[in-house]
């Protein structure tokens, strides 16, 4: 039950019976109109900014439309007052019957309580992670992937179709370095001493890898032609590699549906071309790739620009600055290439709708991309890039030193490893994902409300230890969600007790928006501050006692208060799911 959007339709109900009585125009855009808790409780319980957006094209002044307006929401049942404040804001307050009559819908609807349909279904594919199959994850791939994989589970929950894919960057460049680094370990398995050139990969992660090919090849790999050795060092590395990485995210508790490897992209075995080499011919169909000249890139010496006729795709007429290469002088094709043949290949498995989640330092990428997939479908899909900044670990404020194990960063599992999975991916998430993030490793162990996790985590338990406490001292409680929903909940009068359903309620409407703006750290935000009011009204009934959520001569308004308590617990667990943060019910 979302309150907000219920009145979001009694006021377009109002805008549509004064069209149909000639005091308004027909066809008002009223997109713009937002229905929202006010700023000042003392104002009333809703405010909307109808008449303020409407006006302009009601030919009114804002005040005027909203005094018509409020006339008609005055009608609205439950409603007991509408005033028109400033310039044109309606605010509206409600009886004392409808907190308790939403505290029984929530109830009743039970883990669907939040639910949306604002993808009505779509499917969506979301890329997240990617990492290059070179190593362990890091911590600068932490953010990514736990920012990925909240964005999917809320989307999800607002009613998308979501499949969860990771693109494996194995076709590059990095992987001949990874081979050469692989054979030089496969070397020191075989018992030789090896130094590792500047170039090469350092980390003590690839000498499982040199041991694999070792038992496998023994000496007869090293007896092979270069070639060959470099091509079985690719498929043994990516292949141990992937595993690694697949373990590491699972630590995390990420699991993609879906494992694209950007090798079946070039591939051209069956004489047909490889999947670009097609993609590039129908573009080519279309005037979309041309062979031409560019222009040095601005800011560069002319000296290091090479002149050459190449391969280019028309991005100029989708809105980027320039048109770009497709082809490099060897005649490989570019990442961008391949890059437009894997975004079409994903529209070509029905995912005209693609997020994807970058690093930061891929911004310039974006505008390109974009005007690429809108080439290769034919203006029928779209592309999301989501950036994620960077993380800065901290050990009480002090940077962390590198890893030993990777030779030149610290690994995410060893951040999981020691700190536990719910502090990384909730302070992951805790931040919008464009702001640089501060990750401190003693701060998100600490046992204090500065600590968002454990303030959380701890309120959830808090409410689980007060149904605990009330079973002791009441008997028997209700066996469901739904059997809570029967008890007195009008009794639910304290100010505080209202200001806890009033938190709960602008839940739903706080994950239309957050899917909306595709930012999952407004559900860490909310959550906080659910916690801390379930923990001010717990704190009021130290104080007072007859505030207090077990009354014991009092059966009634102890099941309307554990009433309230279960649907907090509720909402917290909601949340955390969506967060893929644990919800203890408990904490030592």
């Amino acid at each position: 039950m979302n309150l907000y959007a219920i009145f979001a339709d009694h006021v377009r109900a109002a805008v549509d019976a004064l069209v149909a009585e000639g005091a308004l125009p027909e066809g008002l855009d009223g997109s713009r109109v937002v229905v929202e808790p006010p700023r000042d409780i003392a104002h009333g319980d809703l405010a909307t900014n109808a008449a303020m957006v409407l006006s302009k094209d009601a030919k009114m002044k804002p005040r005027d439309l909203a005094e018509k307006l409020a006339e008609k929401l005055r009608a609205v049942e439950g409603v007991t007052r509408v005033d028109v404040a400033g310039p044109g804001f309606i605010n509206i307050a409600l009886d004392g019957a409808a907190w308790p009559a939403l505290l029984k819908a929530m109830l009743l609807a039970g883990v669907d309580y939040g639910k949306a349909d604002l993808g009505r279904g779509a499917a969506v594919n979301v890329e997240y992670v990617s990492a290059n199959p070179t190593g362990p994850m890091h911590v600068g791939h932490c953010r990514g992937a736990v920012f990925g994989d909240a964005l999917a589970n809320l989307l999800a929950f607002a009613g998308w179709q979501v499949t969860r894919e990771y693109y494996i960057n194995d076709a590059g460049a990095q992987i001949e370095v990874l081979a050469r680094s692989a054979l030089l370990r496969y070397r020191e398995a075989l018992g030789e001493t090896i130094s590792i050139p500047e170039g090469l990969y350092p980390g003590d992660y690839l000498v499982p890898v040199g041991e694999a090919l070792a038992r496998e090849y023994g000496p007869a790999l090293a007896a092979m032609p270069e070639v060959q050795q470099i091509a079985i060092a690719k498929a043994v590395s990516i292949d141990l590699m992937m595993a690694m990485i697949r373990d590491d995210l699972a630590a995390l508790n990420i699991r993609h549906e879906v494992f694209f490897s950007e090798r079946t992209l070039h591939d051209r075995e069956g004489g047909n071309g490889s999947i670009i080499d097609r993609l590039l011919d129908e573009l080519r169909t279309r005037d979309l790739v041309y062979e031409g000249r560019l222009p040095p890139p601005k800011g560069q010496p002319v000296e290091d620009w090479e002149d050459r006729e190449q391969t280019l795709f028309r991005a100029t007429a989708f809105g980027d600055e320039i048109d770009r290469p497709l082809m490099k002088s060897d005649g490989s094709y570019t990442y961008f290439a391949a890059d437009i043949a894997y975004h079409k290949d994903k529209f070509d498995r029905g995912f005209s709708r693609m997020i994807d989640i970058w690093g930061a330092d891929h911004g310039g990428y974006v505008k390109r991309m974009q005007a690429a997939v809108t080439a290769a479908t034919g203006g029928e899909g779209t592309l999301e890039v989501e950036l994620c900044q960077l993380v800065r670990l901290l050990r009480n404020g002090e940077p962390v030193k590198m890893s030993k194990r990777s030779g030149s960063f610290v690994t995410l599992r060893e951040v999981v490893d020691e700190v536990g999975r719910d502090a990384v991916r909730f302070m992951m998430i805790n931040r919008k994902n464009d702001a640089v993030l501060d990750f401190d490793l003693a701060k998100v162990i600490e046992q204090t409300k500065d600590n968002p996790v454990f303030y959380v985590q701890y309120a959830n338990a808090r409410a689980h230890s007060i149904l605990r406490n009330a079973k002791e001292a009441l008997g028997e409680l209700p066996a469901d969600l739904s059997a809570y929903a029967g008890a007195p909940l009008d009794r639910l009068t304290d100010e505080g007790e209202v200001a806890l359903i009033r938190q709960l309620a602008n839940y739903p409407r706080l994950i239309e928006q957050a899917a909306s703006a595709r930012e999952p750290h407004r559900v860490a935000f909310y959550l906080y501050d659910l916690a801390s009011a379930l923990h001010a009204q717990w704190n009021r009934g130290k104080d007072l006692p007859h505030l207090r959520f077990i009354i014991e001569d009092d059966r009634f308004l102890s099941h309307a208060r554990l009433a309230l308590v279960q649907a907090v617990a509720l909402v917290i667990a909601s949340g955390l799911a969506i967060l893929g943060v644990a919800a203890p019910e408990e904490m030592r």
